[in-house]
């Protein structure tokens, strides 16, 4: 598989030459080629210019940043390429349309059910039977209560239990230096939350790389109200993914001992942040997961990860221009 994604964490100025991208750095330079690039992610303090700009822009490479704090700081996104104003009027519509709306928000929280089911069944097969009350809940109750719904006030409550009630089992099946009483984002207070950010911000920005290449506009969302100053539709779509690419990733990081407190994590910020060890570890468990295969149950085909996020894309295009009945991506059928 080509290396489509590029992760700089030095200080340096980005360049063109010829038909490369040139990274000049403290070690010198180091040269990516434009036709395998389709996104970049700088994690340091970064030069570019202009004449680059105008290539990536052509070539639709997507440029995510990030502070020294892990922070997301903003995406350089090229122009769209994939317009429909037909498209973006059906999901205006859909947005504004209360049934419309929450038959995709719906879809999105059982995805999100399904998937966490499917993550914590297999430690319930490996002897944790103290998860069997929350998985017989997300599999009977969560499908009774989800049509009853009619409101997405109500669906949000429900999601945000099916969450805090997710987080509750991780001291089933972490160590305890690893605990988490609750979710807390900005900043992150403890290893945790540190990963959870982290692995959610990645996976955000995974999704508007992979929507970027569908008609989809991705300011107007369902679940999620929309947001002036980010793409919500991506924050809509990667719900489901979260699940079995960012906690399945943290999971086994941590039960395998591939990350530690000790040893990846800054003590001078009372561990709340990974440190730059850490964050690598964390980056290529992430990308051999997310670019992983499988043998799609629709398609019959091959496909990894991180394409079923644009397939989720095509499956809300189809739901918003032809009405076909819509379903995002689950582990348990593969489709």
């Amino acid at each position: 598989m080509k290396e489509e994604t590029r992760y700089i964490f030095s200080k340096g100025d980005l360049s063109r030459k010829d038909f490369s991208i040139c990274f000049r750095g403290e070690h010198g330079n180091i040269y990516l080629p434009i036709k395998d690039t389709k996104e970049l992610y700088c994690f340091n303090d970064i030069t570019l210019s202009t004449k680059l700009l105008e290539i990536l822009s052509k070539s639709g490479i997507v440029v995510h940043f990030f502070g020294y704090y892990e922070n997301y700081v903003g995406t350089f996104y090229p122009k769209d390429y994939l317009l429909s104003g037909r498209l973006t009027v059906s999901q205006a519509l859909a947005y504004d349309n209360q049934e419309k709306r929450l038959t995709i928000a719906k879809a999105i929280v059982k995805a999100i059910s399904l998937n966490i089911h499917s993550v914590l069944y297999h430690y319930y097969r490996h002897g944790k039977s103290e998860l069997k009350p929350f998985l017989d809940w997300l599999k009977k109750d969560v499908p009774d209560l989800l049509p009853r719904i009619n409101a997405i006030k109500n669906l949000l409550s429900l999601e945000g239990e099916i969450w805090a009630r997710f987080y509750a089992t991780f001291k089933l099946i972490l160590p305890e230096e690893f605990a988490m009483n609750k979710r807390v984002r900005r900043p992150p207070d403890n290893p945790m939350n540190a990963l959870v950010s982290f692995g959610n911000t990645l996976l955000y920005t995974k999704t508007m790389t992979q929507l970027y290449h569908t008609h989809l506009n991705q300011t107007i969302s369902f679940l999620h109200e929309p947001m002036e100053r980010r793409y919500s539709l991506s924050l809509d779509l990667s719900e489901a993914f979260k699940p079995i690419l960012v906690y399945k990733t943290i999971f086994d990081c941590v039960n395998n001992r591939k990350i530690s407190v000790a040893k990846h994590f800054d003590k001078k910020l009372n561990y709340a942040l990974l440190n730059d060890v850490g964050r690598k570890v964390f980056i290529t468990e992430f990308e051999e997961r997310i670019n992983g295969v499988f043998e799609h149950s629709k398609l019959k085909r091959k496909v990894s990860y991180k394409q079923t996020i644009r397939l989720d894309g095509y499956k809300l295009i189809k739901y918003l221009m032809e009405e076909k009945p819509i379903a995002f991506f689950n582990m348990e059928d593969k489709g």
